[in-house]
């Protein structure tokens, strides 16, 4: 099997074709649910600020129809017998509507990840109050309650923004196993000493423990420092829960996307449920913290995620996060042909997919505002501190001289250096006519960009690149993360 791949597409089509039984060792799922909101991927400018542009990558919301109609009857015809008495008892007492569709949405894949999970293998699921307690009998009766392991509290902190009733201050993660031998790597965690002791406990060793050395002739220690000396370890204790795992708006590892989790928690999670070489399975992986956080572990991962525009977010990040990685996607374009597929299937998919392929960020969401002529941005640098952008458009159906015409008046509208037409067809000669007579933008370095330019999505396929000063990546992300200086490896 395949790993070190992501995978565009529904996850439960994705683990039924591509991932063979008993072959995964730790699955961490946090799936999408709100039924107040729609989560939006809000991406910030290059000068570190909010964009007012939201990006819709899903609705989380899963309403009940044909499809969660169909999905209930296939449990029904083809689930064990306890799993189809639990979601026609849910049925009777919750009805058809929208946290029954995502229960039977969830059963169909917990029982699909049931499968591809070997008999020593972990499951977390992550979830929040809206549906934890749906979810833990759903995961009862899937995995068994002799499955369950731990049932782990992600508290964390923010600002008091309710007045009228206690505020959301924690996320719910269940643990539970395939089998009844499975793997747990309990590492210690030293706690940090209050200051006035810090100037005692001076020592720090490769795990960030501090101690100080005693002589021999004193009580006895936890090891040998020399022929006549110890260490002496400060509160060298496990800790009985989980700390604050802090993920504040400043974080260096902030993308930002809405649903991301701390590096922090998943490295717990991997690190205990999993060995180096192992592999490690996130069905709905977002923006990637998962991948992350795995390959710097040395585990092999395998990511699915239902949009471009997250597939497109991995990508960056991993590529910045590790510069030398390999890894395959599956389920984007490759040719022509497949790019139109996905035009006629989604084309605000195809969109954020095509913008990818320059480097570009999507702009606005068109479903549930009016159309500005603008697609996406690409932003540039050609002087110091002094960001600059191009405006893109992208079109899957015919083209015509009139569409540069409307894109050179959106540039001189928003004030942009350059505009950049991508379109699925091939450019007719009055676009190409048109297109050059707008002449060229004078970088103060002293070169000159077309300043409206065209390529073909054939083009972009095979390797051609825009004529543009360096551009800036959508996603700023953290540098290759290092050992944590001064701190221990924080694990449960």
């Amino acid at each position: 099997m395949n790993t070190n791949i992501l995978y565009y597409g529904d996850n439960l089509e994705i683990l039924r074709k591509y991932i063979p039984d008993n072959s995964i060792d730790l699955i961490y799922l946090d799936p999408p649910f709100n039924s107040k909101a729609t989560y939006n991927i809000l991406f910030k400018e290059p000068t570190g600020e909010p964009s007012q542009a939201q990006i819709t990558a899903f609705e989380d919301t899963w309403h009940w129809g044909a499809e969660a109609e169909q999905t209930f009857q296939e449990i029904v015809d083809t689930a064990p017998a306890n799993v189809i008495e639990m979601v026609r008892a849910f049925r009777s007492f919750i009805g058809r509507n929208d946290m029954m569709a995502y229960l039977v949405m969830m059963c169909i894949r917990l029982l699909e990840l049931k499968r591809v999970l070997k008999g020593s293998g972990s499951i977390y699921l992550h979830c929040d109050p809206t549906a934890s307690h749906y979810l833990k009998l759903v995961m009862d009766t899937v995995f068994g309650k002799a499955g369950f392991r731990s049932e782990l509290i992600w508290c964390f902190t923010g600002r008091e923004m309710n007045t009228q009733q206690w505020n959301k201050k924690h996320n719910t993660v269940f643990f539970y196993t395939k089998g009844n031998r499975w793997t747990f790597n309990w590492q210690v965690v030293a706690e940090e000493p209050a200051p006035e002791v810090v100037a005692q406990y001076k020592h720090t060793d490769e795990f960030g423990r501090r101690y100080v050395i005693r002589s021999k002739s004193g009580s006895k220690g936890l090891s040998k420092e020399g022929a006549d000396t110890y260490r002496q370890y400060y509160k060298e204790v496990p800790p009985r829960d989980w700390k604050y795992i802090k993920f504040v708006s400043s974080s260096h590892e902030r993308l930002p996307f809405p649903t991301q989790k701390p590096e922090e928690l998943l490295e717990r999670i991997i690190g205990a449920s999993s060995n180096e070489g192992d592999i490690v399975l996130d069905p709905f992986c977002g923006c990637g913290t998962t991948l992350v956080v795995a390959h710097r572990l040395k585990r092999k991962w395998i990511g699915i995620d239902i949009t471009h525009l997250a597939i497109s977010t991995m990508k960056w990040r991993l590529e910045q996060m590790f510069p030398s990685i390999k890894y395959k996607v599956i389920g984007e374009p490759v040719d022509l042909a497949g790019a139109k597929e996905l035009a006629n299937q989604n084309k605000y998919q195809f969109q954020w997919w095509a913008l990818s392929l320059i480097g570009g960020r999507p702009y606005g969401d068109k479903k549930k505002g009016a159309d500005t002529g603008i697609d996406g941005y690409l932003y540039f640098i050609d002087e110091k501190d002094k960001v600059k952008k191009a405006i893109v458009q992208v079109k899957s159906g015919g083209v015509s001289v009139s569409q540069i015409r409307d894109l050179i008046g959106v540039v001189e509208r928003e004030k942009a250096e350059m505009g950049i037409f991508l379109t699925l067809e091939p450019a007719t000669k009055p676009m190409e006519t048109e297109a050059v007579s707008q002449g060229f933008y004078k970088s103060p370095l002293g070169q000159d960009y077309p300043k409206m330019q065209i390529l073909t999505i054939e083009e972009l396929l095979k390797r051609k690149k825009l004529d543009i000063p360096s551009w800036v990546s959508p996603v700023q992300a953290p540098p290759l993360s290092k050992k944590r200086e001064g701190k221990a490896v924080k694990m449960l």
